[in-house]
């Protein structure tokens, strides 16, 4: 839509820059090679640095719950550090490419699908479950160490997190959220599969 936007001279307004937070929160490889890249940075500057370099953007919109995300966010933009081409070029091709095959799902925790009929708590199932992935600790491969170590940090971390009585497995599937879901998320058919996950794991009888 930016060239189509531009073409038009309508200035272009970006709504959820770190899509819910999630552009924030890569993966460890991610995170070290712009860490590495930048290290006065923090991650989460890459994105808004990428927005800021297109010149027809006019406004970020970015939600802040600390006083440290508006001072992150103030220094990413004044002043603004465009990216260079093969900045750009590494985030649209290796970095994007990276983080798309990573199984997360692409809640921005808008809270729109809240609330649940049920008590669930949406939203946080889906937290939990990305930030698991992107630390490596979803894994189906029974047996190996790092099963081990994934079905504790997930099993613990989820119950922590969510009560029970709001996990996944309280989804009846009446589909009432779906419809309010602006990333076309199939939410009951996401918890079903979060559900399954997460019982494969209860069922392993091996101590945590």
């Amino acid at each position: 839509m930016y060239e189509r936007l531009t073409e038009l001279g309508i200035p272009v307004v970006i709504m959820e820059p770190l899509l819910g937070g999630q552009l924030a929160s890569l993966n460890d490889h991610l995170t070290t090679e712009m860490l590495t890249r930048e290290p006065s940075r923090s991650v989460a500057s890459w994105a808004f640095r990428y927005c800021g370099t297109y010149p027809n953007v006019m406004t970020v919109l970015s939600g802040m719950t600390y006083m440290e995300n508006l001072v992150d966010n103030l220094n990413s933009f004044a002043p603004l550090k465009p990216l260079t081409p093969e900045e750009v070029s590494w985030l649209e091709n290796e970095v994007a490419e990276e983080f798309e095959s990573f199984p997360i799902i692409m809640c921005t925790a808008c809270q729109y699908c809240m609330p649940c009929p049920y008590g669930l708590d949406i939203p946080g199932i889906f937290a939990h479950y990305n930030k698991c992935v992107n630390e490596g600790s979803v894994n189906r491969e029974k047996g190996t160490k790092e099963y081990r170590k994934a079905r504790r940090k997930f099993l613990v971390g989820y119950d922590r997190s969510i009560d029970r009585l709001r996990q996944a497995d309280k989804c009846i599937g009446c589909g009432h959220c779906t419809p309010h879901c602006p990333q076309g998320i199939r939410i009951p058919a996401r918890m079903r599969e979060i559900d399954e996950y997460t019982e494969l794991l209860r069922s392993d009888i091996s101590p945590l």
